[in-house]
């Protein structure tokens, strides 16, 4: 049996005969469902009309990203390190394109996602290179597709090989992470922010937000708590959720002084 994807949010379900008969994803208060009400579609489908665009943002970092635009325009990054490497989000594609690539660059250690609506076709990932797909446990709620690859870690940090941690913020989702990569940059440190930390379209400032579609802000408390999960790693650069949004440096400080700015429109 299949297991069909939401087309509007690319979440995967479980298998079943028919679609499922709505997506809890995009009913929730953050997401929405599209002006054509609830569609569906399967990977091999999507295999059929889609590709994966793959681009080497800076040496051991590979964008993925699907094209045309499917569900939000998920990417997905590979961030290589002599220990092993892990993907960075994830895109309901999976293809031969992106397989090969990341095959000739050593492979997968281990799988992480942001928040749920990254979740894709997160168990073909895993399925496909063996490994374990990292999820924060106060979102386990939302997963849609229950697999063995799926893993949950709890509390505020985790370390994964080569030096790469992930780092719970919250707001968007309860358990709404990022990943920090010492080794980016050159050297100075990178964050791969999601839209957890969203970048904004002049790249020189962020923004902090529940619901992005549905333009939900965070409150005061929830915005300084991201700020001070990320205050204790250095990180000059900043890769947001989607093609383009990168802060390339002063990073930490576009932080600070957009979270300043936040607060101060909403009032606090």
């Amino acid at each position: 049996m299949p297991c069909f994807i939401c087309a509007t949010c690319g979440t995967q379900y479980a298998d079943s005969k028919c679609p499922p008969g709505h997506c809890d994803i995009c009913e929730e208060e953050r997401q929405y469902v599209g002006l054509g009400g609830q569609q569906w579609i399967t990977l091999d489908e999507l295999r059929r009309t889609h590709r994966n665009r793959v681009e080497e943002l800076e040496p051991g970092l590979t964008e993925f990203e699907t094209e045309p635009k499917f569900a939000i325009g998920q990417h997905g990054f590979l961030v290589e390190t002599p220990a092993g490497n892990a993907l960075w989000d994830c895109l309901s594609l999976l293809d031969e394109a992106a397989t090969a690539q990341i095959r000739a660059r050593g492979g997968l250690k281990a799988i992480a996602i942001s928040h749920p609506h990254y979740y894709t076709t997160m168990a073909e990932w895993g399925d496909a290179f063996d490994v374990p797909v990292w999820l924060h446990q106060d979102d386990q709620q939302w997963v849609m597709r229950a697999d063995d690859r799926v893993q949950f870690w709890s509390g505020e940090v985790k370390p994964l090989a080569g030096g790469l941690t992930l780092v719970r913020c919250g707001g968007h989702f309860e358990g709404g992470t990022v990943l920090h990569w010492p080794a980016g940059a050159g050297g100075r440190g990178a964050l791969l922010s999601g839209d957890i930390i969203q970048v904004t379209p002049d790249r020189r400032s962020v923004s902090f937000m529940y619901s992005y579609p549905n333009y939900i802000p965070l409150n005061a408390a929830a915005v300084r708590r991201i700020v001070a999960a990320v205050e204790p790693f250095a990180f000059d650069r900043i890769y947001g959720a989607f093609r383009y949004m990168t802060i390339a440096e002063g990073g930490m400080a576009a932080v600070h002084r957009s979270a300043a700015r936040y607060l101060r429109a909403i009032g606090d």
